[in-house]
């Protein structure tokens, strides 16, 4: 909830590309009418991506009301937090053209098709990043403004920039910008920041990198391909499988540590503790596999991928009902 060339001054290595021909940008015809350029901008923002960050965002407006809170608000707030998120997305795929053009689970971005031009994307994420800061601070108010901002600066120079491209780390530092919805959607209905948002904010930082590492695992050859050194394409399936691990029991460790930081009633409690045991379950469960050698049979990442989506979007679900057990 994120501008410029692949690098900055040219010290990477990776200059601004020029314009490809007005032919190229209606790549396959997809480009010709006005409904499909209009889906083609929407793929810029990762619509998918934003439901994660919305799930975690509306939950914590209930847990910061103690209650529903204004409806108003949370339009406002969901509105311009898609935004913000969206301008994020569309610029981290104008950084993002050239690897993308390269991996099999990116190359259909409409970048990559040339369906939109490189800065028409630019335009775009930046005018979208403008509208939602305005509006949060119009609407909504000036801290979840600020962090809105922090959010996508940090997403677009931190992690597209600096980190992607240099260092196995790239996930897990870069994953603060994924974690900044909670904190916007308690500054939303407090106007202010307390403990409980930054132990949420831990959960889902925490999170990030086992999720991310397992989806890396399946697409591991379009990582080496495009030269981003995710922890799977530099390190041994073991290393990554307890990787991951070490990472899920701290999330569930956090997840627990909420229920007295933010006295939640034991209904909260009992649903982490069944969602974290299930979530190590599958954690303890790959590392098995790789433990007996299984290195030829397939290791299944990905339902370890889809259950950590799972584990998300119904522990967050447990915080904003929380309330109605008190």
């Amino acid at each position: 909830m994120t501008v410029l060339s692949n690098r900055l001054g040219g010290t990477t290595g990776v200059e601004l590309e020029a314009d490809p021909p007005a032919a190229l940008l209606e790549d396959d015809g997809q480009a010709r009418t006005l409904g499909a350029k209009i889906k083609a901008y929407v793929a810029l923002t990762k619509p998918r991506v934003i439901e994660l960050l919305l799930i975690t965002t509306l939950p914590v407006m209930f847990l910061a009301a103690k209650g529903v809170p204004d409806l108003g608000l949370v339009l406002f707030t969901l509105l311009w937090g898609t935004m913000s998120a969206g301008s994020a997305n569309a610029v981290n795929c104008f950084i993002d053209r050239d690897i993308d053009a390269k991996m099999r689970r990116t190359r259909r971005r409409p970048l990559a098709r040339h369906q939109v031009s490189p800065g028409s994307a630019l335009v775009f994420g930046a005018a979208l990043g403008v509208v939602s800061t305005a509006g949060f601070l119009l609407t909504v108010n000036a801290l979840a403004a600020a962090l809105s901002v922090g959010a996508i600066l940090f997403y677009v120079f931190v992690y597209s920039l600096l980190l992607k491209r240099r260092t196995k780390q790239n996930v897990v530092w870069g994953g603060i910008a994924g974690c900044m919805p909670v904190l916007i959607g308690w500054a939303a209905v407090t106007g202010s920041l307390a403990w409980t948002p930054f132990v949420l904010f831990g959960v889902v930082f925490l999170w990030t990198p086992p999720h991310t590492w397992t989806l890396a695992m399946r697409y591991r050859e379009d990582y080496a391909l495009a030269g981003i050194p995710m922890l799977p394409v530099v390190a041994s399936e073991k290393r990554v499988v307890v990787e991951s691990l070490v990472y899920t029991w701290a999330t569930v460790l956090c997840s627990l540590a909420l229920w007295p930081v933010a006295g939640l009633t034991p209904v909260y409690g009992a649903v982490a503790l069944i969602l974290g045991a299930v979530f190590l379950l599958e954690g303890h469960r790959l590392l098995a596999r790789v433990n007996r050698g299984l290195t030829g049979a397939p290791l299944r990442p990905m339902r370890f991928f889809h259950l950590s989506n799972s584990y998300l979007a119904l522990l967050f679900t447990a915080v904003a009902i929380d309330f109605l057990f008190q």
